[in-house]
């Protein structure tokens, strides 16, 4: 929902004194208002031209909580719809506009907002990517001046501490506008709705809530990443995330190597093989551990395997000895997986994240180790689904 904020500006007045005095004070000489110095015409020129393409997204989610009177005749304020707000942007001339899943997920309604013009339109969700948190909508009836896609960049030729413009309605304030600098390139962060450590930018652009889903551009107005997220150690004590200078983007890359199959209707989610993993590292038992359970250093530990899956099909083992861990109990004795197609495996994560980078149906060759010996095994992967939502 929109949010009015009420300004208090204090003005100073000159004091009586002062008026008689018959001096007259210094003049300082200005520039014309126009003037700027080229660089920072050129970022104005930018955020202008972007802000025209950047949407403030409404949703509407059905409320969670139950209503007190089972009769249509009594209303309860406590059963009426949850409102939230986003951003997004256009990317083709059709009204086609990306954002973040977790700004529309569960929506039962989208209300688009742009900057020139008094309107507020409908959207439809038309695909989604829930393990990527990347949603494509389309803006109904906007008229075709209106519609301004920005051009998509290279995500993978980025350098440290070139500038970002990022483009959103931080706590509800349409088309706001920060800047910075890009401030790592490899960084990786828990993404979509299984919190799947994937690639993103990190930049020091101020982001906060209401700016998911807003692009992430250059200094020549290119998309370059789809803000999603902040590191906010305030958020932990507050409970309301704000920008402490740590920001992350998906990278621009990754939506576009999804478009395709988004705009075709598609919900994407990542590919599995079927097995739980232990949520712990080797690394982390001891030695005696490893040997007792003919362990390697480094690699992703089987738990259990899915029956009929993949992993049960190529032959993949599950442990057989079950134990109980400060963080639940696993089955030890099973496969450990070292390398995927030739690239090293050192825990569940690195698993996890090469999956990501693979489609279902493809064919990949795992480097098992199982009671000490090396082996390797062809799994097909397969689609994965889509968590339930908490009720």
């Amino acid at each position: 929902m929109r949010k009015a904020f009420a300004l208090t500006v204090f003005l100073a007045f000159a004091s009586p004194l002062c008026a008689a005095q018959t001096t007259p004070a210094p003049t300082t000489p200005t520039a014309p208002p126009s003037t700027l110095p080229a660089a920072e015409r050129a970022t104005v020129n930018v955020i202008e031209r972007a802000l025209g393409s950047v949407l403030y997204i409404e949703a509407t989610t059905p409320s969670q909580v139950q209503g007190t009177f089972s009769s249509p005749l009594f209303a309860d304020p406590r059963s009426q719809d949850n409102q939230s707000s986003g951003s997004g942007f256009f990317v083709d001339t059709q009204g086609f506009a990306l954002t973040n899943y977790h700004v529309v997920e569960g929506a039962t309604r989208l209300s688009v907002t742009l900057r020139d013009s008094r309107q507020t339109f409908t959207a439809r969700i038309v695909g989604t990517a829930p393990d990527y948190d990347l949603a494509l909508i389309q803006v109904q009836g906007v008229p075709a001046n209106l519609i301004r896609p920005l051009p998509l960049g290279d995500s993978s030729t980025l350098r440290i501490g070139q500038t970002t413009i990022a483009l959103g309605a931080p706590f509800g304030l349409q088309f706001s506008a920060t800047t910075g600098i890009v401030s790592a390139t490899e960084r990786t962060i828990p993404t979509g709705v299984r919190s799947i450590s994937q690639s993103a930018i990190q930049t020091d652009a101020a982001i906060n809530p209401g700016n998911s889903g807003g692009p992430l551009l250059d200094s020549a107005g290119r998309v370059i990443g789809v803000n999603t997220t902040i590191l906010s150690p305030a958020g932990a004590a507050t409970g309301m995330g704000q920008s402490a200078g740590v920001g992350f983007a998906i990278p621009i890359n990754i939506a576009a190597g999804l478009l395709s199959r988004m705009q075709a209707g598609q919900t994407i989610v990542g590919p599995v093989i079927g097995v739980a993993l232990a949520p712990f590292d080797l690394t982390d038992l001891t030695e005696q551990a490893r040997q007792q359970y003919t362990l390697p250093r480094a690699g992703a530990l089987i738990s259990q395997v899915t029956p009929n899956s993949p992993a049960a099909q190529a032959g993949l083992r599950g442990g057989t000895t079950r134990i109980r861990t400060p963080v639940g109990d696993v089955f030890l004795g099973g496969d450990v997986i070292t390398a995927v197609n030739g690239q090293a495996i050192e825990s569940a994560a690195d698993l996890r994240e090469y999956l990501f980078t693979r489609r279902a149906g493809e064919r990949v060759t795992l480097t098992i180790s199982r009671a000490g010996q090396t082996q390797t095994l062809q799994v097909t992967l397969a689609p994965g689904t889509i968590p339930e939502a908490p009720r």
